[in-house]
C-alpha cells in the first residue's frame, strides 16, 4: 500500500501535511486524521483537503526544499487555516477563497522560518488565522456556522474519553469518536508521542478543573488540546524526556489558562494553538540554558 502513495507523491505529500499537525511524518497518521475530520464535518474535511493542497502547491511551484515537501512541512499550517476557517465561519464562497489563499500564505510564512532555522510549529497557522478572524468578524456579515453556533453536550464524565477529546480539539473536532481516532493516529506512528500526549492532556483537564475552569470545556477537550502538542514536541525515551515534556505542558497549561481566563484573545477567535507554540518556545529557552550551563 506505501507503494501505491509513492506512486501519487501530491497526495502522499498533502497526507503527511495533515500528519505533521501532530508532528507525525505518517501519511497513515494523515489519513485517520481526514477520515476523523470528515466524520466531524464534511466541510472541515473538504478545507483540510484544500487548503494543504493549496500549501503543498505552492511549496512546489515556489521550488521548495523537496525532501522538505515530501516530509509534509508545507502542509501542516495550511491545514490547519483551512479547518479553522470551516469551523469557525458559515463556508461563503469568500471563506472557501480564504481557505485556500491562506493555506497558500501559511506554506510561504513556514519556508521563510525554515530558512532561518526558528522552530515556529504553527505559529505560521495562528497568525493568518488571527488576522483573518478580525478582519472577517469586523468587515463582514459571514454568520458562523452550525458547529460553532451548536450547543455541544458532552458526555457522561470518563477520564479517558475527556482526555482523547483533547487529541480531538487540536484539530477542531469536539466528537469523542474523532479524539479516539487521532489519539490511535499518533499512536501507530509514535506510541510513546501519543502516551505522553495523553498523559499531558489529563494533566491539562486535571489542572484546568482545580483552577475552576467550567467543566463542560475541560470535559470537550479545551484545555488539553495545547498541552498534548507540547508533549509530543519533547517526547522520547530517555528519562529526562519526561521531565523536559513535563515542565514544557505545565508552562503550556499556565499559558492557556491565563489567556482564556482574561479573554485575551476572544477578537481574533481564541487561543488556537498558541499556548502550545509559547510553551514549547520557553522550553525550548530553558534547555538551551541548561546546556549551557552544563557545558
Amino acid at each position: 500500500m506505501d507503494e501505491f502513495f509513492k506512486k501519487l507523491p501530491f497526495t502522499d505529500n498533502i497526507l503527511k501535511g495533515i500528519g505533521q499537525i501532530m508532528l507525525q511524518e505518517n501519511r497513515w497518521t494523515g489519513l485517520l486524521f481526514l477520515i476523523g475530520i470528515f466524520m466531524g464535518s464534511w466541510q472541515c474535511g473538504v478545507a483540510v483537503l484544500l487548503s494543504t493542497a493549496a500549501g503543498t502547491f505552492i511549496a512546489m511551484k515556489l521550488n521548495y526544499d523537496k525532501s522538505e515537501i515530501n516530509a509534509g512541512l508545507y502542509g501542516f499550517s495550511a491545514a490547519l487555516v483551512g479547518v479553522a476557517l470551516a469551523f469557525l465561519f458559515e463556508t461563503t464562497l469568500l471563506i472557501w477563497i480564504l481557505i485556500v489563499l491562506g493555506g497558500a500564505l501559511a506554506a510561504v510564512i513556514q519556508h521563510f522560518f525554515i530558512q532561518k532555522k526558528i522552530p515556529v510549529f504553527t505559529f505560521p497557522f495562528i497568525i493568518i488565522t488571527w488576522i483573518l478572524v478580525f478582519v472577517l468578524h469586523h468587515f463582514t456579515n459571514i454568520p458562523p456556522s452550525e458547529m460553532l453556533s451548536s450547543e455541544v453536550v458532552p458526555s457522561e464524565y470518563d477520564d479517558f474519553l475527556t482526555c482523547t477529546n483533547g487529541f480531538g480539539e487540536v484539530i477542531f473536532q469536539g466528537g469523542v469518536l474523532s479524539g479516539i481516532i487521532f489519539f490511535l493516529a499518533v499512536f501507530i506512528s509514535s506510541p510513546i508521542a501519543a502516551l505522553y500526549g495523553l498523559a499531558a492532556s489529563i494533566l491539562g483537564a486535571g489542572l484546568s478543573q482545580l483552577n475552576g475552569e467550567p467543566i463542560k470545556e475541560i470535559h470537550m477537550g479545551l484545555f488539553g488540546f495545547n498541552a498534548v502538542l507540547s508533549a509530543i514536541v519533547f517526547s522520547g525515551v530517555k528519562k529526562t524526556d519526561g521531565l523536559w515534556v513535563l515542565i514544557a505542558v505545565l508552562i503550556t497549561i499556565a499559558i492557556d489558562d491565563l489567556l482564556i481566563d482574561n479573554h485575551c484573545l476572544d477578537m481574533v477567535g481564541g487561543v488556537f494553538t498558541f499556548p502550545f507554540v509559547a510553551g514549547t518556545w520557553i522550553t525550548l529557552l530553558i534547555q538551551k540554558i541548561f546546556l549551557k550551563t552544563k557545558k
